[in-house]
This record gives C-alpha cells, sequence and structure tokens, in this order.
C-alpha cells in the first residue's frame, strides 16, 4: 500500500502542483512517474495522490471500472484538504485527473485556494468519438489554465482543438507528434519523450511565475 501521497521536489518551492492520475493508470505509472520528475526538477513541489476506485485495485484482483468524472470531484476537493499546501498551489492531473480539476478548479479559484490548473493530456472526446465533446464548462473557465497536449493525442489532435470554444485563460502547450503520454516518435519528429517533459516542465514554471498569487 501507498501512502496517500506521493511528495517529491524541493520542500521550499515557491508553488505545490497537486496532480490526479488518468482513468486507467495508477498515481505510479511510468507516465504519471515521468512528468511529475520533471515538474520536480523544475522547482515544484509535487504531490500524487489516487482516487480511491483505483487505490482499490491495489488490494483487490478486480478491476473495477473508473466512474463518471464528475463524481470524482468531492474526492478531489478532499484531497486539496488533506494537502494542506502551505503556499500557491496548483491542481491538475493525467487526462481524466485533469479534467476532474477543472471541474472543481472555478469555485477554488474564486475562494483563493488554488492559483491554477495544469492538464497533461486534456481528454477533449473520447477516441474515435469526436462528437462527444467534454468541453462544455471549460468555455468560460475563469481559472488560469495550462493545457499540455500532443498534437496527435487521439483524445484531442491540434487539428481540432483550435475549433474548440474554449475559455482564453486556457493556454496550450502543443508537444510536436506527443501522444497522449505526450510522447512522439523520434525517427518521425527528432525529440523524445524526455525532450518533451522538459519542454513541458519549463513552460509550466514560467507559466506559473506569471500567475496572480
Amino acid at each position: 500500500m501507498l501512502d496517500r501521497f506521493l511528495l517529491q521536489g524541493p520542500q521550499d518551492a515557491r508553488f505545490t502542483i497537486l496532480l490526479a492520475h488518468g482513468a486507467g493508470a495508477p498515481m505510479d505509472s511510468a507516465s504519471m512517474t515521468s512528468a511529475a520528475n520533471a515538474l520536480a526538477g523544475a522547482g515544484f513541489r509535487v504531490a500524487r495522490f489516487e482516487f480511491a476506485y483505483m487505490a482499490a485495485r491495489r488490494s483487490s484482483e478486480g478491476r473495477k471500472p473508473p466512474p463518471r468524472a464528475e463524481t470524482l470531484n468531492p474526492e478531489y476537493v478532499a484531497a486539496i484538504a488533506e494537502l494542506g499546501a502551505s503556499g500557491p498551489l496548483i491542481i491538475g492531473g493525467k487526462s481524466m485527473g485533469g479534467r476532474v480539476a477543472s471541474m472543481i478548479a472555478d469555485d477554488l479559484h474564486r475562494q483563493g485556494k488554488i492559483a491554477g490548473l495544469l492538464c497533461l493530456g486534456y481528454p477533449f472526446h473520447p477516441p474515435g468519438q469526436p462528437e462527444k465533446l467534454r468541453t462544455g464548462h471549460l468555455k468560460a473557465l475563469t481559472t488560469p489554465t495550462l493545457i499540455c497536449q500532443g498534437t496527435r493525442d487521439e483524445f484531442g489532435t491540434r487539428d481540432e482543438v483550435p475549433d474548440y470554444d474554449l475559455s482564453d485563460r486556457i493556454e496550450i502547450l502543443w508537444l510536436e507528434d506527443g501522444d497522449h503520454d505526450l510522447k512522439p516518435r523520434k525517427k518521425i519528429s527528432g525529440f523524445s519523450s524526455a525532450d518533451h517533459l522538459a519542454t513541458m516542465a519549463k513552460t509550466a514554471k514560467a507559466w506559473a511565475e506569471r500567475l496572480p498569487v
């Protein structure tokens, strides 16, 4: 059993980032670990946590499917309270984790509890179903937001996303040839996964430093 939070990065960092996992992989997956390592290396204090359904998979042979994303909102709010970050807090996550964070962000931002929202591979729509958009709440989002997205992410490509009606508070970092885990094909793009994660972390750092806190 892992601890409630996986913590890394400088304890005296100005910003803490709380990250939730995607629908199918835990907080210590290779993708989550690589992203957290990159952000910690850029000077963030990074905390990862798991929703209850994912934590339950560690003690059960059954693979319980994820619940509807919006039903996880209270769990994310509870994790923020339990973490008790002392300085400016950025919330977000991988895929579904970032989507859940995006649904609670505005209320928390208005209350002064978070400074921003960071999404790694936002699931704009289910793969192969571009008509089923998950962007309704993003139109009026007021929380400063950075979405880091691979250009060939099957949950929302660079050809698709610019046509969406999104809040002007949302900035998007496009990572060339990146998939849903931000991984490029090096022979095609010339970039490695490490290159893209470094760019993601550097961009997140510069974006965070511009946040009004």
